[in-house]
C-alpha cells in the first residue's frame, strides 16, 4: 500500500511498473487473487468499450438535455473538416458517448464517479487505435489509471460535492493523462507531471450541475476533460514539467475545493444551474418544485 503518489512512484521502480503497484495493492487491500483482480479490470474495460458504442447510437435521455452530441461529432470527425484533428476529436467523441449513456440511464463504469465516467475511456480508446494497445496493455492502461487515482483520492477527494469538478472531471483527467504517458512509453516522473499538468489548469473548476443532474454541464466537461488529458500527456513527454510535484498539486486541489462556497459543489445552487436557462430548465423538470 502507499499513502500517496511520491511512494507510487518509489513502489513502481521496485517492482517494475505503476499497473503491477496496482494489483499488488488491491491484492493487499481486498484479499482477492490476481486472476479474480484481472477479471473485474476485464469486466471494467469491456463496459467502457460498450458504453461507447452505445452513446454513438445517439438517443435522447429522459429529460431530452443530452444525448445525440457523439453521433453529431462522430459525422463531423468523418468529414474531415475537424480543426483539432482526429485524434483529439476521436477522444471528445467517446467521451460524449459515455457520459450521454450515463445520462440515460444505462451501464457505465465509473472512472473514478459516474459524472466523471467519460474522459478515460474517452482517452484509452484513442490510445488503443494509436499505440496499438494489446489487451494486455490496455488492462495495464487501467491498472496504471487506478494507481494514480487512488494517490489523489488519498490526499484530496473524487467527489463534485465535496471538491467541485476540478475533484471529479479533473481527476479523471489526470488518471487518464498518467496513464497514456506510461502507455506511451513514458517514465512515472513524466506520468506525474502529466498529472500536475492536467490539474494545475483545473484548480477551481466548479460543479453545477443544472437542475441537479448529471447532464449539463457535465456530459461536456467529460469531453473537455479528454482533451486536457491528452495535451498534458504530449507535454509531458516532451519533456515539459512543471515546478511542482503531483502530490502538491493534489493537496491544493483538495484545499481550493474546501474553500469553493456550497453553491459550487454540486448543489445546482450557483453557476450555470442558477442563470435564468438554468433555472427554467429546473422548473420545466420538477414543475417550480
Amino acid at each position: 500500500m502507499y499513502a500517496n503518489i511520491t511512494e507510487l512512484i518509489e513502489q513502481a521502480k521496485k517492482v517494475g511498473s505503476v499497473a503491477e503497484v496496482a494489483i499488488q495493492t488491491e491484492i493487499e487491500v481486498t484479499g482477492r487473487s490476481r486472476e479474480d483482480i484481472i477479471e473485474l479490470m476485464e469486466r471494467n474495460l469491456q463496459t467502457m468499450k460498450d458504453s461507447i458504442a452505445s452513446g454513438l447510437k445517439g438517443k435522447k435521455s429522459l429529460t431530452g438535455l443530452t444525448g445525440g452530441d457523439a453521433l453529431k461529432l462522430d459525422n463531423y470527425i468523418k468529414s474531415g473538416k475537424s480543426i483539432s484533428g482526429a485524434g483529439i476529436m476521436t477522444a471528445v467523441r467517446n467521451a460524449l458517448a459515455v457520459n450521454e449513456v450515463n445520462a440515460q440511464m444505462g451501464l457505465i463504469c465509473a472512472t473514478p464517479t459516474a459524472g466523471s465516467a467519460g474522459t478515460l475511456p474517452g482517452v484509452l480508446m484513442l490510445a488503443i487505435d494509436k499505440l496499438g494497445l494489446t489487451h494486455e496493455e490496455q488492462l495495464n492502461f487501467l491498472f496504471t489509471a487506478a494507481a494514480f487515482g487512488l494517490g489523489i483520492a488519498n490526499n484530496a477527494t473524487i467527489a463534485g460535492a465535496e471538491g467541485g469538478c476540478q475533484a471529479e472531471v479533473g481527476s479523471a483527467s489526470a488518471m487518464a493523462s498518467a496513464a497514456l504517458v506510461t502507455a506511451a512509453g513514458g517514465s512515472p516522473e513524466q506520468a506525474e507531471q502529466a498529472i500536475c499538468l492536467v490539474l494545475q489548469n483545473m484548480l477551481g473548476l466548479v460543479c453545477d450541475p443544472v437542475a441537479g443532474l448529471v447532464e449539463v454541464p457535465c456530459v461536456h466537461r467529460n469531453a473537455l476533460g479528454s482533451s486536457q488529458a491528452l495535451v498534458s500527456a504530449d507535454m509531458a513527454l516532451a519533456g515539459i514539467s512543471t515546478i511542482f510535484n503531483a502530490d502538491e498539486v493534489v493537496s491544493v486541489m483538495y484545499k481550493v475545493g474546501k474553500n469553493l462556497p456550497a453553491i459550487y459543489r454540486e448543489t445546482a445552487d450557483g453557476g450555470l444551474a442558477q442563470t435564468p436557462t438554468g433555472r427554467a430548465v429546473m422548473e420545466k423538470i420538477y414543475g417550480g418544485k
